[in-house]
């Protein structure tokens, strides 16, 4: 591996023994060997079991225990070991039992007793091993159907990458019934399985995810490339620990399950992509928008203050007092109009910022809002600003300054969607704990699905987006700084349907 080529190694890492390590070698290069001499083992045993029993029994009747030797087999290891013992069985029954003992030798009389055992070990041994082969081979098809469809289950509930790497990686450690690694992207992810990881295999996968060649690895490991659509996203490995009857079926599992894996993994960078694509065509649209709106709230006042200005200056001499007080009016107005849309911003941009202090004290809430509803007589127009007058002060706790804004965008919202001639009615009353102050209009309000929607950023109604300009920053900015001083803001219909009612509620200050 090239010395600059670096590694995140994930997984668990541990140390064996030499000796153990030459013996699982061993066994990974030839696996059926352990089920041989498993079956070697299953006749010394039945030698030692039929020698002390041959002087009661006598040797036709300890051919049983051969006979038995070759079943335990055939039924637990296979057909191949039970037809070696089968051979083993019968050369150590003729040597250890049968007339002339110690011998190969065979009296005539015990041909045909011989004869009968060899054939009767044969038979058995080879149908008890062909049942038993049949079933190990039916318990691998339904292992491979559940493997296959446990893990097309899971890939397809997971969207992120990486734990989709990591089902993959245990799901190729179950499906070898051994050991599995994966490398993707210089990052190398391993079974719980896997005792060590070698440098020779990280050289290896590299190599196998450069050329995409399917190739043997160092010390029986197996390697794949992960291909998707062509493209090689990386390199899988593994390696049985655990003797298999069917290696094709095994290996088609594997083959499989990568494929699954590579597929899935393909589909979540894919949805990445698209989500990345789709998030900054929303940016680029939300930008266009709030510019778009921005400019026209900016505009509108600027082309007033100008135009009333240069009235005055132009016009000084020949236009009336009245003409003159109107056009002043009109600068003052519109000059306030401006200074509360840029306090919008700054208050948006400090909410965004975690950056905004509210000074908490105790302020009396009528003179709040006599000050915001004298500011706001010159802009009302043709509508009217009512409030219902209270019997007791009232006093909540808040900053006076920030509420004066919440109220001044809560009226500024009403009035604008209230129609010519109608009514905006602010009541204030305690209600336990809290000060709640609604502010109703006379519009035509907006559906009640959208009732929390117009508090987002740059929001606006389904019912008015396309008849009245405005950035929709107003009672978003209103619901940040109500909560920022501890209170809330909530929007209702009116009655039967018609008008919205925003309610502001902060802590009442009295007690």
């Amino acid at each position: 591996m090239p010395a600059s080529a670096s590694f995140n190694v994930i997984g668990p890492a541990g140390r064996q023994g030499p000796m153990r390590a030459y013996t699982q070698s061993v066994i990974r290069r030839h696996p059926r060997l352990s089920t041989y001499g498993a079956a070697v083992v299953v006749v010394v045993i039945a030698n030692l079991v039929a020698l002390p029993l041959d002087h009661w029994l006598g040797y036709a009747r300890v051919s049983m225990i051969f006979l038995a030797a070759v079943l335990i087999s055939a039924v637990k290891l296979g057909s191949g070991p039970a037809y070696l013992a089968s051979i083993l069985g019968f050369f150590s029954y003729n040597f250890y039992l049968v007339e002339p003992q110690f011998t190969l030798g065979i009296e005539s009389e015990d041909y045909l007793i011989l004869l009968v055992f060899i054939a009767v070990a044969m038979l058995t041994g080879g149908l008890a091993g062909r049942v038993r082969d049949e079933a190990s081979r039916s318990l691998n098809r339904a292992r491979t159907t559940s493997v296959l469809f446990q893990a097309g289950r899971d890939f397809a509930a997971l969207g992120d990458e990486a734990p989709i790497a990591e089902r993959l990686v245990e799901g190729l450690a179950e499906a070898a019934q051994g050991e599995a690694v994966l490398l993707i992207d210089g990052r190398v992810r391993q079974s719980q399985s896997v005792m060590t990881l070698e440098p020779a295999l990280i050289e290896a996968l590299e190599a196998c995810q450069t050329t995409g060649v399917l190739a043997p690895g160092p010390d029986g490991w197996r390697l794949r490339a992960l291909l998707a659509e062509g493209r090689r996203l990386g390199a899988a490995a593994w390696r049985p620990t655990i003797v298999t009857i069917e290696e094709a079926d095994q290996s088609r599992l594997i083959h499989v399950l990568i494929d699954m894996g590579t597929t899935a993994i393909a589909r979540s960078r894919l949805s990445q992509a698209w989500a990345e694509i789709e998030a900054r065509e929303r940016t680029e649209s939300l930008r266009n928008a709030l510019l778009s709106s921005i400019s026209h709230d900016l505009r509108t006042p600027l082309a007033a203050i100008l135009a009333s200005a240069s009235s005055l200056r132009t016009f000084r001499g020949v236009f009336e007092p009245e003409v003159q007080d109107d056009l002043l009016d009109t600068i003052t107005e519109e000059t306030e109009r401006l200074n509360a849309f840029v306090g919008n911003l700054l208050s948006m941009t400090r909410l965004e910022a975690t950056a905004l202090s509210p000074q908490s004290a105790a302020f009396d809430v009528s003179e709040a809002l006599d000050r915001t509803l004298r500011r706001y007589e010159r802009r009302k127009g043709s509508r009217q600003l009512a409030m219902t007058p209270s019997a007791h002060p009232l006093i909540a706790l808040g900053d006076p300054i920030l509420f004066e804004q919440v109220l001044g965008n809560v009226l500024d919202n009403a009035l604008r969607f209230s129609p010519e001639d109608g009514v905006v009615t602010i009541a204030a009353r305690y209600e336990g704990n809290v000060l709640a102050i609604d502010v109703m209009d006379q519009g035509s309000g907006v559906p009640e699905n959208e009732l929390e929607l117009i508090f987002n950023k740059f929001y606006r109604s389904s019912t008015t987006r396309e008849t009245l300009q405005g950035a929709g920053l107003g009672l978003s900015i209103v619901r940040g700084l109500m909560e920022a001083m501890g209170g809330s803001a909530v929007a209702r219909l009116g009655e039967q349907g018609r008008g919205l009612i925003v309610r502001l509620q902060l802590p009442r200050g009295d007690s």
